[in-house]
């Protein structure tokens, strides 16, 4: 018996809870590399805020006075901050919900259209949660740290000279590492949505299914065809 079958064995997963496992990270991985790394000419919202980011510091380093640029940049922190912070309250949450397991799945239990599971297949689910959550907190702590290189970037940027030409590097250089920041960010966001996908596997497999379809379509609206790309894209 290969260790994988010994997973399997471990687990008893129906073929239609294997299935919307199956289909969750292979969506997830798939519309990820298509969204932050896919070479595809179509428009996409994060390509289009790289442009205008890559303005704002060109614009930056003809200031003066660069607060603020920090301030945008401290903003920008900010969101990353709360996001970190409030996956920290629900990575504990749970980790407490590992305790109850038992508990949990025989309330749920008792929902209409609710599919009964063993406490070991409540657990695993409750760890596929927990590896999500896991990684949206190290992406929105990375990207955390990058705000704060930026910053320190913006804050090395020479005085205003008359050739603006001369930044190119170092804006080039500021501006890659907020774009690093930014998708990082994203990423993080995205897991989010995700999880409400994987917290509806608690109720019924087909749900989850229906959820992570949900959750791309609502993402492809978002960052290809939204009303804010339309506008970014006018000149």
């Amino acid at each position: 018996m290969t260790s994988l079958d010994r997973i399997f064995a471990m687990l008893p997963l129906t073929w239609l809870d294997a299935a919307a496992l199956v289909l969750f990270v292979a969506t997830w991985a798939g519309y990820q590399w298509y969204s932050d790394y896919s070479e595809t000419a179509r428009p996409r919202l994060n390509r289009e805020m790289d442009r205008y980011m890559r303005e704002w510091l060109v614009r930056m380093a003809e200031r003066d006075n660069r607060m603020v640029d920090i301030n945008v940049l401290r903003n920008l922190t900010r969101s990353s901050q709360f996001f970190a912070s409030t996956t920290m309250l629900i990575l504990g949450a749970l980790v407490a919900l590992m305790g109850y397991a038992e508990k949990a799945a025989s309330v749920v239990a008792e929902l209409p259209f609710t599919q009964q599971t063993s406490e070991r297949i409540w657990e695993f689910k409750v760890l596929v949660l927990l590896t999500i959550f896991v990684y949206a907190f190290f992406k929105f702590s990375w990207s955390i740290r990058q705000f704060g290189f930026s910053s320190i970037l913006v804050g090395a940027t020479r005085k205003a000279i008359p050739t603006p030409e001369d930044y190119a590097v170092h804006t080039d250089r500021i501006a890659a590492i907020v774009s690093f920041a930014n998708r990082n960010f994203n990423q993080g966001l995205r897991a989010y949505y995700f999880g409400v996908a994987a917290l509806s596997w608690f109720l019924h497999p087909a749900l989850m299914i229906a959820m992570t379809l949900g959750v791309i379509y609502v993402l492809y609206q978002r960052e290809f065809r939204s009303q804010t790309l339309e506008l970014l894209l006018r000149e």
